[in-house]
């Protein structure tokens, strides 16, 4: 079904203040990710402030807490940036600058064509992931989850 997109959310908890040094490669590199990001097949959008980057802003009341937001054309194509292109080389050295998260940090769900999703909308998603586990309305990479499914839930709901 073409007329919808994959949205994700992922937090961080920083180690250290953004303008720290322990966080320096990571700001360094956020530019030339986000790039490879929006030049990657299957890249529709991106949540960004006024740095270009979604670092600055406040999703949640701990300003340790990071977020990205991004759509996608299809899982798969979400897939292949995260684990197959030289994001996952900054990926691999995320211990260097996050806390581990006990809770579920990313989600996944279905949105329609157009449609960019707000930063509350993917606190919903990250909570039910959480308290309620994967379903259609929220779930991870493990999932087989498909559209229909998405939109067979949300008519339920």
């Amino acid at each position: 079904m073409k007329n919808y997109h994959l949205a994700q959310v992922n937090i961080a908890r920083l180690l250290a203040p953004i303008d720290s040094p322990v966080l320096l490669d990571f700001v360094n590199n956020l530019d030339r990710i986000n790039k490879l990001a929006e030049q990657s097949p299957g890249f529709v959008w991106r949540l960004k402030g006024d740095d270009n980057n979604a670092t600055a802003l406040r999703i949640f009341e701990d300003d340790f807490l990071i977020v990205n937001m991004s759509v996608w054309e299809s899982k798969d194509a979400l897939f292949r940036f995260t684990y197959s292109s030289e994001h996952v080389k900054v990926l691999r050295r995320k211990k260097e600058w996050f806390y581990k998260m006990s809770d579920m940090h990313m989600a996944l769900w279905y949105v329609k064509e157009g449609h960019e999703p707000s930063p509350d909308e993917a606190k919903k998603r990250l909570k039910y992931l959480n308290e309620m586990g994967e379903s259609p309305y929220a779930f991870t990479f493990r999932s087989k989850y498909s559209v229909a499914d998405a939109k067979g839930f949300e008519e339920q709901n």
